[in-house]
C-alpha cells in the first residue's frame, strides 16, 4: 500500500494530481484529483490488475466508461478520460470523470438529516427524470445499483430539497449487453429486485431499487429489514405511494 501511495504522488499522465482517497473496495479505488490543465477537481476511478482482479471487473469498468461517454445529462458525471496506468507490482486502468461537490443521501442520513414528505416527493421526481433519460437511450441504460450512497444531494435552498445527482455507473448494463454471452450479477442486497438476482435486469428493475430507496428515506429502515409479501416490500404502518412497490411477474 505504501508503494502505491508513493506512486500516486506523481501526476497521472503528467496531468492529474491525486489529492485524497474517496473510496476503496477489492481491486478498485476512487480518488479526488486536480486536473493540472484546467485546475478543476476530477474523480479518478482506478482498477488494478492485482491478485483480486477478475475479468468481469474489467468488463464492467470498460462498460462504465463507454456508457458515461455516451451520456449527456446535468445530473450524471461527465466522462473526461480513460487510460492505462503502471502501478507498483501491477498494471491498471483509470477512468476520469467530473467531480460533483455534493454529499450522498447515505452520508446525510447518517449525519442525522431527515426528509419530509414534500422533500421525498422532490427526490422521487428528480430521480425518475434521470431514470427516464437513461431508459430512453438506444439501447436502454440500466443503472442496476440505485441506493442512497449512489445518490448525491446538493445544498438545500428554501423549500427546494437540493440538486439531485446519480453517480457510480460501475454496475451499469444495457439491454444490448444481455443478448448472448454471460450476465454479471451485481447490485446491493435489499435494493435489488428478484429478477436481478438471476442476472436479468430490465428498466423496471431500477424503479424497484428507487422504490426501496424511498422506503428507506420514509421509514429509516434498510429495505433488507422489511418483510416481503408476494415479492413486495411491505411496511404496514405507513402509507406508500403506488410507485414505491412493484410486483414482479
Amino acid at each position: 500500500m505504501n508503494s502505491l501511495m508513493n506512486a500516486l504522488q506523481e501526476p497521472f499522465r503528467d496531468r492529474y494530481q491525486i489529492q485524497q482517497q474517496l473510496g476503496k473496495k477489492a481491486g478498485r479505488q476512487t480518488f479526488l484529483a486536480i486536473d493540472n490543465e484546467t485546475q478543476q477537481p476530477v474523480v479518478i476511478k482506478l482498477l488494478s490488475f492485482n491478485k483480486d482482479f477478475e475479468w468481469d471487473d474489467l468488463k464492467l469498468f470498460e462498460r462504465e466508461a463507454e456508457t458515461l461517454k455516451s451520456l449527456n445529462h446535468p445530473a450524471i458525471p461527465c466522462y473526461l478520460d480513460f487510460f492505462e496506468v503502471d502501478l507498483p507490482h501491477s498494471k491498471g486502468v483509470a477512468l476520469v470523470q467530473s467531480y460533483i461537490p455534493a454529499k450522498s443521501l447515505e452520508a446525510q442520513l447518517k449525519a442525522g438529516r431527515r426528509f419530509s414528505e414534500p422533500e421525498v416527493k422532490q427526490l422521487a421526481i428528480a430521480l425518475l427524470e434521470i431514470l427516464s433519460y437513461l431508459h430512453s437511450q438506444q439501447p436502454p441504460v440500466i443503472h442496476r445499483d440505485i441506493k442512497p450512497s449512489n445518490i448525491l444531494l446538493g445544498e438545500r435552498s428554501g423549500n427546494f430539497v437540493g440538486q439531485v445527482y446519480l453517480v457510480d455507473f460501475g454496475s451499469v448494463q444495457t439491454l444490448a449487453a444481455t443478448e448472448g454471452g454471460t450476465i454479471t450479477v451485481v447490485g446491493t442486497y435489499g435494493y435489488m429486485p428478484p429478477e436481478q438476482f438471476g442476472g436479468r435486469a430490465v428498466p423496471a428493475s431500477d424503479l424497484y431499487s428507487l422504490g426501496a430507496t424511498l422506503i428507506y428515506l420514509t421509514t429509516g429502515k434498510h429495505p433488507a429489514e422489511l418483510p416481503q409479501i408476494n415479492l413486495k416490500l411491505h411496511e404496514p404502518k405507513i402509507c406508500k405511494p403506488q410507485f414505491l412497490v412493484r410486483e414482479v411477474d
